[in-house]
């Protein structure tokens, strides 16, 4: 049984070659793509699957519901959600074009680590709340001078 089976089978999902092929191009892709971006993906890797837009829309709901995946907030009014099946805690960056990259972890523990205690305190006190995590969105462009150099 492949590893994706035992692992459906271990978060109660059913597991037809669709969601295995939706699943392992999610769990192999860095870009984050968006519901319609995937359907793409998995139609060029597997073509004769027989896949449907609303078969990828329906099993990535069903995979965000088992916390197989991450559904991220649209960071442009004209476009949809992202995925990621990253579920580590990482700190996520969105372009101006509409990619979502991940903030290397040495990088984005600084970053969280960096907002006060004291300031955490008193978001709590006034807002009568219990802050169990912070997440931070970043949002940048390109920079022309070094747009190829990653750090």
């Amino acid at each position: 049984m492949s590893d994706t089976r035992t692992l459906f089978k271990r978060k109660g999902l059913r597991c037809t070659r669709q969601r295995e092929a939706i699943f392992e191009t999610l769990s192999m892709c860095e870009l984050h793509p968006t519901a319609e971006e995937l359907f793409w993906m998995v139609r060029e890797q597997r073509p004769g699957l027989g896949l449907s837009l609303a078969t990828v829309y329906n099993t990535l709901e069903a995979l965000c519901g088992a916390t197989l995946c991450r559904k991220l907030p649209p960071t442009r009014s004209d476009a949809g959600a992202r995925y990621d099946a990253d579920l580590h805690e990482h700190l996520h960056l969105s372009t101006e074009d509409g990619r979502v990259l991940d903030v290397p972890d040495d990088l984005g523990a600084k970053l969280i680590e960096s907002v006060p205690r004291a300031l955490l305190d008193s978001i709590e006190q006034r807002m009568g709340v219990r802050i169990h995590a912070v997440r931070i969105g970043l949002f940048g462009e390109s920079r022309r001078d070094n747009a190829d150099s990653p750090g």
